[in-house]
């Protein structure tokens, strides 16, 4: 499998962060005194951004959101200790690194993310890491997979993109590359996995494989 080519998102994907992302967006809010809703701001942040939620209330409330996104940062670097590792994820990297399938992460998350992994021992296990501070236009354009090919070489029929919101199976069909994704979704290209471990079974069935190659 050494023409394949694995790139990971990072929130809901590898990293089991969704809590301290919250815990730390609620610490924002009321920094600015800003009314919060978890579940709310959980639907919205799963559907879109965390990004995209800053720029929207700092709109309605007339604030600057690069403070916001400061803040923000400061609280969820302070929470690094609470992310953890999905079930399966360090196995999944390691098989992956046996087989020969090179593995990058592109995520949204800022420079933190580098932290994260290499406080997990993880860094290791990719290319290269970009993070929203990488200077890529953000998900859904294909701008930092279009990078990664042509730096690589990558082969984009080889290669998937593997998240688990609707914008990273957008981003990977924007890109013309495969997506795995937690999601169910009809849209050309993607695979459904429910486990980390599934991408495992999915690559090392002949048959399944030859389905998916010819999506």
């Amino acid at each position: 499998m050494q023409e394949t080519a694995f790139i990971w998102d990072l929130d809901g994907t590898l990293l089991d962060s969704y809590e301290a992302i919250l815990s730390g967006i609620e610490e924002t809010y009321a920094q600015f005194s800003i009314p919060f809703d978890k579940e709310k701001v959980r639907a919205f942040i799963l559907k879109y951004s965390v990004q995209d939620l800053l720029m929207q209330v700092a709109e309605e409330r007339g604030l600057d959101v690069d403070r916001l996104n400061q803040v923000r940062a400061q609280s969820l670097s302070e929470k690094n200790a609470q992310v953890i590792l999905m079930p399966g994820a360090r196995e999944v990297l390691a098989w992956a690194n046996q087989q020969g399938i090179q593995q990058f992460v592109y995520t949204h998350k800022g420079d933190n993310a580098l932290t994260i992994l290499r406080d997990l021992g993880l860094d290791v296990c990719f290319t290269e890491i970009l993070t929203s501070q990488s200077g890529f236009a953000r998900k859904p354009s294909p701008e930092a997979a279009t990078y990664l090919i042509s730096k690589y070489h990558l082969k984009p029929e080889r290669t998937y993109y593997i998240g688990d919101r609707l914008l990273d199976i957008e981003f990977a069909l924007n890109s013309g590359i495969k997506s795995l994704n937690f999601l169910s979704c009809n849209k050309e290209g993607n695979q459904q996995i429910r486990a980390l471990e599934d991408i495992i079974t999915l690559l090392n069935n002949n048959d399944v494989w030859s389905n998916m190659s010819a999506l």
